[in-house]
């Protein structure tokens, strides 16, 4: 059975993540009015300069990249989240076992004990 003590310092240390990736999220993105947990990368208007719009097209490639992968990992800790509250946390998806104590020290989101990622 996973450590109560754990789970408390992995709630805190993921709502504080949370907190970081919103923040990150905020400054490249907007929330998705219409899904939950959904991001738009934001586009800047720098000018009608073909420069400056060179800039604009290539700095909004980099945000939705950026605007994804924060989204994605936001996903993560979410979910892990909701595994504490309703009692899951620390069960591997794929085989009901129990996760590490180290491996969720490591990565406190983890959906399964490193050993069956590479299955």
């Amino acid at each position: 059975m996973i450590a109560k003590g754990l789970i408390k310092e992995n709630r805190k240390r993921l709502l504080a993540e949370k907190a970081r990736l919103e923040k990150l999220l905020g400054k490249i993105a907007e929330p998705n009015p219409d899904i939950e947990g959904d991001y738009k990368a934001i586009y800047t208007d720098m000018g009608d300069d073909a420069d400056e719009n060179a800039t604009e097209v290539s700095e909004y490639e980099a945000n939705v990249g950026e605007e994804r992968r924060l989204e994605e990992k936001l996903g993560l800790v979410n979910d892990a989240l909701k595994r504490i509250d309703d009692g899951t946390y620390g069960v591997d998806a794929k085989t009901g076992k129990e996760i590490s104590e180290e491996r969720l020290r490591a990565v406190p989101e983890a959906l399964s004990d490193i050993i069956h990622e590479e299955e």
